[in-house]
């Protein structure tokens, strides 16, 4: 099954992923609130994190990490669209975004366009 590999410390931010995968489902168009994926910042760290499955309500366990010397609520890194955090909720139709690796066969665009080679398609 194939999965999108993310290397946190290769990406630079630059959002070519987010632009690119908007353009995928959204023809002539950049729209990042579109994309399947977002880049969080963190300073000068970023991290991309990519929609997965869509539910109808909040965790009850929330769980924290520590990067560094920050503390972040996991609900920046989870991958689900839900009530709480609305980054993969189509703002103009409220409908979840999932990743769908652009097509069958799996050639998600944003792979093809990350220059630093932060994100990978691999086969589990």
């Amino acid at each position: 099954m194939p999965r999108i590999k993310i290397d946190h410390t290769k990406c630079t931010g630059c959002r070519h992923c987010e632009a690119a995968c908007s353009l995928n489902h959204v023809a002539n168009t950049v729209n990042p609130r579109r994309a399947r994926i977002r880049v969080m910042r963190d300073g000068n760290r970023y991290y991309p994190v990519i929609a997965g499955p869509f539910v109808d309500a909040a965790c009850t366990s929330k769980q924290y990490i520590v990067i560094g010397d920050q503390t972040y609520d996991m609900c920046a890194f989870c991958r689900a669209s839900c009530p709480q955090k609305p980054y993969f909720i189509e703002a103009e139709t409220g409908i979840p975004l999932k990743c769908d690796f652009c097509g069958i066969p799996p050639s998600p665009s944003c792979v093809r366009w990350c220059n630093t080679g932060a994100l990978e398609l691999v086969e589990d």
